[in-house]
């Protein structure tokens, strides 16, 4: 029963452009999945080191690349899917869902240096520039709530 397992410590990235637009990344293991840079805290890692880590990672983008604005107060849950297509989303059923601290980053590099394709994981295939609106109605429902959450945090800066 995965009620009993632990939730998996994590970061997560909200990243804006100039205009207040939000950075999203397409999953490239499900189609359609829209999501905000994000990824596990290694053993003994502080968080503020772990974004800046994953966000390499995940996007290309150096820590040279972003400012920090701001850290949610609060670490967001949630937990997987049971049931679904994307019930094994996240890897193997060793936790329940995530404990994720979220920061917002504004992007000071430009576009062009943004490369999916040769980041590490290959864990996206698309990205854009979007509004909240537009987020919120491409993620996997499960999220919702947390990346409403985090925009609601960070609304003075999001266009």
């Amino acid at each position: 029963m995965t009620s009993n397992l632990p939730y998996r410590p994590n970061v997560g990235a909200c990243i804006i452009n100039p205009q207040g637009l939000i950075f999203a990344a397409e999953r490239s293991d499900i189609a359609g999945a829209w999501q905000m840079p994000q990824g596990g805290i290694d053993e003994g890692e502080e968080p503020g080191l772990a974004v800046l880590r994953e966000l390499e990672e995940e996007t290309g983008i150096t820590e040279h690349d972003v400012t920090l604005l701001g850290e949610h107060p609060e670490w967001l849950t949630y937990d997987f899917p049971t049931t679904g297509q994307i019930e094994n989303f996240g890897g193997k059923r060793k936790f329940r869902g995530q404990r994720q601290k979220w920061f917002l980053l504004s992007y000071t590099g430009i576009d062009a240096a943004i490369d999916i394709q040769a980041a590490s994981h290959n864990e996206f295939v698309n990205w854009q520039w979007v509004t909240q609106q537009w987020f919120l109605n491409h993620v996997v429902p499960f999220r919702q709530p947390i990346y409403t959450a985090v925009f609601a945090h960070f609304a003075d800066h999001l266009g």
